[in-house]
């Protein structure tokens, strides 16, 4: 099916992404609260509201405000709106709060992004973690996504591996608002080997959703075995896997999310990504989509989000 998607669409469609990532991120980040456990949430307990959102949202938020604006990436502005924005008190990591602090302070971000690592650049999980919205913007063309996932990557993610995450979580995100569109709810290995098309043969990241592709129906433990559960908080340990629970749940964003926090790991960042490709399929407040109630206890989000 062939369509023109309108502006107001796009951020529709966006905005249910960032719904269902800024949820999933909340939500997420409870279970490192001491006394809050998976099993009550397998339970259907949920922890007690308000659910504070971490850097996770801050930074989709921004990139869903680019796009509110402008349509497209503008990587000069985004890398800006990133370091003026930034709250480290959300759960910043280290390298990211130097890499922001340099941006702000007058570094051009080609320079602050390559200085990470001894000049390798990041290959963590943040710029996977905050695209998804971009990717449901872009549900009429992959090819698109990728462009615009690479630009709000680069910004703070100078390695391989780190663009290559955002780009699969982005296309991901495409591939699961176009199937919303077309009524047509893909497979999960054809959602999966549409991921991995995309990409960069070459990276890791791009190996482990190949990996993950070949490993439908086995238990989730075995998948977190094979490429982890972002407890190592690099795009290799945490995107193959988010593309998994995303692809086996995309009509079921509860329990999508349940799986996430049954996993370990980066919890409230694999939600994140998880809840935003879900939410651009299922959307909120519709059966399979974002709670209503889940959306009401997440803390509000800022006022300039898009």
């Amino acid at each position: 099916m062939s369509f023109t998607l309108y502006p107001d669409t796009r951020l529709a469609l966006a905005r249910d992404a960032l719904a269902g990532l800024s949820v999933g991120d909340a939500l997420g980040s409870q279970f490192f609260v001491p006394g809050h456990q998976p099993a009550d949430l397998a339970a259907g307990r949920l922890p007690p509201a308000p659910w504070q959102w971490t850097d996770d949202t801050e930074m989709a938020c921004s990139v869903l405000a680019a796009l509110a604006e402008d349509g497209r990436i503008d990587r000069d502005t985004l890398a800006l709106a990133f370091a003026e924005r930034c709250e480290p008190y959300r759960g910043y990591g280290p390298g990211a709060v130097r890499i922001l602090r340099l941006i702000r302070t007058g570094t051009p971000w080609p320079v602050a992004a390559a200085s990470a690592f001894d000049g390798q650049g990041s290959c963590g999980n943040g710029a996977a973690m905050r695209v998804a919205p971009l990717g449901a913007y872009f549900a009429d063309s992959t090819s698109r996504a990728v462009a615009q996932a690479r630009a709000s990557a680069e910004v703070t993610h100078a390695h391989p591996e780190g663009i290559a995450g955002a780009e699969a979580v982005a296309v991901a995100a495409a591939l699961a608002a176009r199937a919303r569109l077309d009524g047509d709810r893909p497979e999960p290995a054809r959602l999966l080997a549409g991921v991995a098309a995309a990409l960069d043969p070459t990276t890791e990241v791009c190996r482990g959703i190949r990996r993950v592709a070949g490993l439908l129906g086995r238990p989730l433990s075995e998948i977190v075995a094979a490429v982890g559960n972002g407890s190592q908080v690099t795009a290799q340990d945490t995107v193959a896997f988010t593309c998994w629970v995303a692809a086996t749940q995309l009509h079921d964003y509860p329990a999508a999310v349940r799986a996430c926090v049954a996993a370990g790991g980066d919890v409230d960042t694999t939600a994140a990504i998880v809840g935003g490709v879900v939410a651009a399929y299922a959307g909120v407040g519709t059966p399979g989509g974002v709670p209503g109630d889940w959306l009401t206890a997440r803390e509000p989000l800022p006022d300039w989000a898009g």
